[in-house]
C-alpha cells in the first residue's frame, strides 16, 4: 500500500468509512441520537446510495489512471476500493430482491379471526411511543392510511387474507395434555432465551408479553403469547415500520419451536 499513489490510498479510505458510516447511522438509531426516520431512511436508504456511488466512481477513477500509467503500481489498492462499495451494492440489492417477495405488513399472528390482544399496558407504551396502530385484520389494508398508495390486488386484501397466503406454516400450537400454568412457564422460559426484554405474564388472562429489539437500529417488536382454547396463539407487531422484512413471521415460527420443545421434551 505504500507504493500506491495518493489518489488509490483515498480511494481505499473513503471505501473503508463506507462500512464505518452505516454503523454509525444504524447504531445512533438505536441509542436514541436521532429518530428512525433520520437513521434508516435519510441516513441508510437516501444518502447512503449516494455515497456509495461517489465512493465507487473515486475508486473507479483511480483504478482507470492506475492502469493507463506505467509501472501501473498500486492497481490492487484502487480494485479493492472499488469492490467495497460494489459488494455493498450487492447486498442491499439481494435485500431488495428478496423483499419484493414479503408483503409489506408489520403484524403477524397466528389466528388472524381473533388475534392475540396486548394488555393495556402495551398498549398505552405503544400509544406514548406513537408506534404504528393495531389494525383490524378483517379490513383490507388499502383502507389504512399507510397502505393507501398500494396496487389494487393487494389494497384489496386484508391482513388475514395476506398472512394466510405469505405465511400458510403458521399456525396455534396444540397444548395437548399441558397444563395452561405449565405452558405460561414454558412460554416465558421461551422468550427469556430468545432474548426478549420485558417478559411479563399474566395467567389469569392466559398471556404473556415480551420485547424483541433488532442489533443494529434498535427497532423494537411487541410479542404477545395467548393460552386458550386448548391452544397457543402468538402475534408479533413492529412499532415502527411499515414492512418487516418478514422478521415477525419468522419469530413467531421460532417461539413456537422453542415453546413446543419444552411442551414436548
Amino acid at each position: 500500500m505504500t507504493k500506491a499513489p495518493w489518489h488509490s490510498r483515498f480511494a481505499l479510505i473513503l471505501a473503508l468509512l463506507l462500512p464505518l458510516y452505516f454503523a454509525l447511522a444504524a447504531l445512533g438509531t438505536k441509542f436514541g441520537l436521532w429518530g428512525w426516520r433520520t437513521g434508516l431512511l435519510t441516513l441508510t436508504i437516501q444518502t447512503g446510495p449516494i455515497l456509495m456511488g461517489v465512493v465507487a466512481l473515486a475508486a473507479l477513477i483511480s483504478l482507470i489512471v492506475v492502469l493507463l500509467r506505467k509501472p501501473r503500481k498500486g492497481w490492487l489498492v484502487s480494485l479493492i476500493a472499488l469492490l467495497v462499495p460494489v459488494g455493498i451494492f450487492a447486498g442491499l440489492g439481494h435485500i431488495r430482491s428478496q423483499a419484493a417477495d414479503i408483503p409489506p405488513i408489520h403484524d403477524i399472528a397466528t389466528d388472524t379471526t381473533v388475534p392475540p390482544t396486548f394488555s393495556q399496558r402495551v398498549l398505552d407504551l405503544r400509544s406514548e411511543t406513537k408506534a404504528n396502530p393495531l389494525n383490524d385484520y378483517s379490513v383490507p389494508i388499502g383502507e389504512f392510511a399507510m397502505w393507501a398508495d398500494s396496487p389494487a390486488p393487494l389494497a384489496e386484501q386484508s391482513h388475514a387474507q395476506i398472512i394466510a397466503a405469505s405465511y400458510p406454516d403458521l399456525a396455534p400450537l396444540p397444548l395437548g395434555d399441558t397444563a395452561p400454568q405449565d405452558a405460561i412457564e414454558a412460554i416465558v422460559e421461551a422468550m427469556d432465551e430468545m432474548g426478549f426484554t420485558e417478559v411479563t405474564a399474566d395467567p389469569a388472562a392466559g398471556r404473556v408479553e415480551g420485547v424483541a429489539e433488532t442489533f443494529w437500529f434498535g427497532f423494537k417488536d411487541d410479542i404477545v403469547a395467548r393460552v386458550a382454547d386448548g391452544q397457543i396463539d402468538f402475534r408479533s407487531v413492529s412499532r415502527v415500520g411499515m414492512s418487516d422484512l418478514g422478521a415477525n413471521a419468522a419469530r413467531i415460527a421460532a417461539l413456537r419451536d422453542a415453546v413446543a420443545a419444552r411442551l414436548n421434551p
